[in-house]
């Protein structure tokens, strides 16, 4: 992930503009009621975790487009003008605010009546930035991430401050779950049962995954874990265990010679073995810090998007390959 890039380019910038002239001529022609594509419901969804609750809780009653395709990362999605038109011509929009700039702006001029904002359903909370949170290393090392970021021009969150990997969290993921469940039934009544019922199993397999989590990362070894990416702060505090990113929130930026140090320190102290990187972006930060201190290192998975190089074909079978390497990773008894 590059976040340098989360600022749309003046080129972009033309796109928007190009795209949204088709949007005002086709803007409120598209209605649920009409069926879609084929007759389903035209559901746009922004990245995978918008895709995946979308296909789950639609089944075979909706038509699923992605703007963003396997093995691109979501962050960085500039969209071209066919994509941005398309948007009008949606029954559904499903995005969450904060992670895509582009699309949110995009969106925003969309004028598509049914347009869910994943960031509205369920709590935002701040990770990472040292606010609230007491780590027990004391907080001059998220301090230190937060000075990093900073410098440069990161701003990673639906609002000032805010953490929206929420899908991260099964018990979050399922609240969005909820209202995505409850606005498709707004948007397609004639199938407002089916998508009940898609919703209440897709709940309950959510809550299987979370108890999942709960029971395999009750008793470990050490409660710490290192990530390129500071995307796991919900995770990490829904199971009690500490999240210590490498450099603030991008996952390819090189750390500083002070955090690596203080990560050598955590690592000794807290007998943290792995460090964790992600599939859609460089292990050359992972390897050089491993290198540095003889740790292991491992795949977390953001879930940003699906590719061969996942460890799993869904949300659910990677959400599980995490646990595992997390029992591993943390000593899991």
């Amino acid at each position: 992930m590059n976040v340098r890039r989360l600022i749309p380019t003046t080129a972009l910038a033309g796109a928007v503009a190009l795209g949204l002239v088709s949007l005002s001529a086709c803007a409120g022609t598209s209605d649920a009621a009409d069926g879609g594509k084929g007759g389903k419901l035209d559901v746009v969804a922004s990245f995978y975790p918008m895709q995946y609750l979308a296909e789950q809780i639609g089944g075979g009653h909706v038509s699923v487009e992605t703007l963003t395709k396997p093995g691109v990362e979501p962050h960085d999605l500039e969209l071209k003008p066919k994509q941005i038109g398309s948007l009008g011509e949606a029954d559904v929009i499903l995005y969450l605010k904060g992670i895509q700039p582009a699309v949110d702006e995009a969106i925003a001029q969309a004028g598509v009546k049914n347009t869910v904002d994943a960031a509205t359903l369920t709590k935002l909370e701040a990770h990472g930035t040292g606010a609230g949170h007491d780590h027990g290393h004391g907080e001059e090392g998220h301090e230190h991430a937060d000075e990093h970021a900073a410098e440069e021009g990161h701003d990673h969150g639906s609002e000032a401050g805010t953490d929206p990997h929420v899908w991260l969290d099964p018990v979050k993921y399922a609240e969005v779950a909820k209202g995505v469940g409850s606005a498709f039934q707004k948007a397609d009544p004639d199938h407002a049962a089916d998508y009940k019922k898609n919703t209440d199993a897709l709940v309950k397999k959510l809550g299987d995954l979370n108890t999942e989590f709960e029971t395999g990362l009750k008793n470990t070894a050490t409660r710490t874990f290192i990530t390129t990416h500071s995307a796991f702060g919900y995770l990490a505090e829904r199971y009690h265990l500490e999240q210590e990113g490498i450099a603030g929130v991008d996952p390819e930026s090189e750390p500083s010679p002070a955090r690596i140090k203080e990560l050598q320190e955590i690592a000794a102290k807290d007998k943290v073995s792995t460090v964790f990187f992600e599939t859609l972006a460089s292990d050359r930060t992972a390897k050089t810090l491993a290198g540095d201190t003889g740790l292991k290192t491992d795949v977390l998975d953001p879930l940003e998007g699906i590719t061969d190089k996942s460890r799993g074909s869904d949300y659910i079978e990677v959400m599980r390959s995490n646990l595992t390497a997390l029992k591993k990773a943390l000593g899991a008894k």
